[in-house]
Parts: structure tokens; C-alpha cells; sequence
């Protein structure tokens, strides 16, 4: 059997996705999705999306995400896949400049204009500490710490190292590593799990880099921050509130860089 797949970036974050409203697909099917994620004998890419129709009798929406990390496994929401899956429905004619979707984590709206998509986010109700760290879920799990010289940080054994320890190890965690310094944008890199390696990019991560700072008050008096990834700027809008935050967007490009057929 032959399916076409689309291959997406979002600063260099790198989806494969297909149209699966049909119900061709079966979502439970991990060791095919790990295998057309792998970089070698398959497509490549960070994680995998079906873009599903919508169940009947739900909350009105336009599409269902559903997402695999690399590993082939379900996980949590992902940002960056979220502002390409939009993008890809907007492509297809599902949606026009605006999209409603189900993710794993609810209902998500998307606003895109060309290929900048932005994505709306759940609200984060609370921000802890953790040996002197912070941690946070934006749609998924986040470990932040601050260096001071992100480049030269051992980003794959500090995260990996922190990624399976206690009590992250059961179901991992995703470690961010963030420079602030002035009035340079922030620069972040991310250890994901699922992947188990650092990626170029992490929509997620960089709502949690973001939101952190805010909390720490070290973005100002501005209801925005822009963040530097290794593929790219990210910006992340929010309203403060009462410990915690809502109308929390996240902006960025979503390139559709290729179309193609692949045997399964």
C-alpha cells in the first residue's frame, strides 16, 4: 500500500503529515510511525500528525491532530505541529485564515496568514521550582534552567541526564536550557523526550522559556516575548494573571517543504 505524506518544519522542527480523514489509518500503529520517522530508513522527522475528521456529536471544530513523537508513541501536544497541522488544513481547503482543532489536550484555534501561523495555547495555571529550576506544562511537561552560556551547553547529556531521573523517568520530561542576557532575545535549546535527542526547535518549550521569564519578570512591562531556537524566532504572547496565565499564543513560520509517496 502507498500513501502520500507532506513533510513540514517549523523552525526546524520537522513533522510528517498525513491526510488520514478517510480513516485509512489506524493510530495505534507504532512501529510504522517509528519507522517513517526514522532518518535513516524511512522519512525523517521529529514526530508524525494524522490530520483526522471531526467525530460527529462533539464541540464544533474543523479537524483532529493526533500526534507521535519520533518514537512512534503518543505523547502530549506539540506547538510547532500544531501551527503546521493548521497550516497543512488550510492547504487541503478544510479551513480558510482561521481553523478550531482537537489536539490530545483540547481544543486549539490557529490564525494564519501566509506562513506565519499562530497558535492558541491552554492556559498555565502555576509555575514550580525544582532544584533550583522550574517546571511547567504548556500541553506538555517542561524542565526550564537557566545558563549562561547556552552554546556551549552539553544540551543532549545535561537533558538526558535530567530527562531520566527522578521523579521525571517514568513518563520523561522535556529540558530546556535558556540564555537571557539584556536586551537580547532570549536563546533556548530543548532536549525533547520521545525524541531523545535535542531538536532544532520546541513550540511547547518555547511557551514554557517564555512564560518563565514572564513570571520572573525579567520581559518587562511587554505582554509578548521573542525567542531564538537553534531553527528560528519564536514569539509568544500572554496576559499575567492572579500566578499564572491565559490567552497564551505562540507565532512562528510553518513551511510545507515537500510532498511525497511512500511504500508501507
Amino acid at each position: 500500500m502507498k500513501i502520500d505524506f507532506w513533510k513540514y518544519e517549523g523552525t526546524g522542527n520537522d513533522f510528517i503529515i498525513i491526510d488520514n480523514r478517510k480513516g485509512e489509518l489506524k493510530e495505534k500503529n507504532a512501529a510504522l510511525w517509528k519507522r517513517l520517522c526514522n532518518r535513516r530508513f524511512g522519512i525523517g522527522a521529529d514526530g508524525l500528525m494524522l490530520l483526522q475528521k471531526p467525530v460527529a456529536g462533539k464541540k464544533k471544530y474543523d479537524f483532529e491532530m493526533y500526534y507521535v513523537n519520533a518514537d512512534g508513541k503518543p505523547t502530549s501536544m506539540c506547538g510547532n505541529g500544531g501551527r503546521c497541522i493548521a497550516h497543512f488544513a488550510k492547504s487541503l481547503g478544510i479551513v480558510k485564515n482561521r481553523a478550531r482543532f482537537l489536539a490530545i489536550d483540547g481544543l486549539h484555534e490557529a490564525i494564519i496568514k501566509g506562513n506565519t501561523v499562530k497558535l492558541k495555547m491552554n492556559d498555565v495555571k502555576k509555575i514550580d521550582t525544582a532544584a533550583g529550576s522550574y517546571v511547567l506544562n504548556t500541553g506538555s511537561p517542561h524542565y526550564i534552567t537557566f545558563v549562561d552560556d547556552v552554546m556551549n551547553t552539553e544540551v543532549y547529556a545535561r537533558g538526558k541526564a535530567i530527562r531520566n531521573s527522578n521523579p521525571y523517568r517514568k513518563h520523561g520530561i522535556n529540558v530546556n536550557f535558556i540564555q537571557a542576557a539584556g536586551d537580547k532575545s532570549p536563546v533556548l535549546r530543548t532536549y525533547e523526550r520521545g525524541v531523545e535527542d535535542e531538536t532544532l526547535s520546541c513550540g511547547t518549550g518555547t511557551v514554557a522559556a517564555a512564560l518563565t521569564l514572564a513570571w520572573l519578570n525579567k520581559t518587562g512591562a511587554k505582554n509578548y516575548c521573542l525567542i531564538k531556537t537553534m531553527g528560528g524566532k519564536l514569539k509568544v504572547w500572554y496576559t499575567k494573571k492572579a500566578g499564572g496565565f491565559t490567552n497564551v499564543w505562540l507565532e512562528g513560520p510553518a513551511t510545507q517543504v515537500f510532498k511525497g509517496k511512500i511504500k508501507i
